[in-house]
């Protein structure tokens, strides 16, 4: 949940990033983003990444959490108690 507050703040450091893309995707950018509510075509990029790299990050997590769970059935964790588990993360993560 600490990690969360930190994206959301608006004071995080910032760094610039070079990145080369065809001029027609660039275009692209431009005439979807006002369209979109974005002041311009970089903070649009920003948000395509952001929730590109949100949905790895929680697949990843969701993975890791799987393997887990698994790890822990073999070991003989009653299913109750790794259900009630699974649960609570989720809980704690919404």
């Amino acid at each position: 949940m600490e990690t969360l507050k930190k994206r959301l703040g608006k004071d995080r450091p910032m760094t610039s990033v070079t990145l080369r893309m065809p001029e027609d995707v660039v275009d692209d950018l431009k005439r979807i983003a006002p369209l979109r509510g974005f002041s311009g075509y970089q903070a649009l990029m920003r948000a395509y990444v952001g929730a590109g790299l949100r949905k790895d990050i929680e697949q990843l997590e969701g993975s890791a959490l799987a393997q887990l769970v698994a790890i822990l059935r073999e070991q003989g964790v009653p299913e109750e108690t790794l259900n009630k588990a699974v649960e609570e993360v989720s809980r704690q993560a919404a």
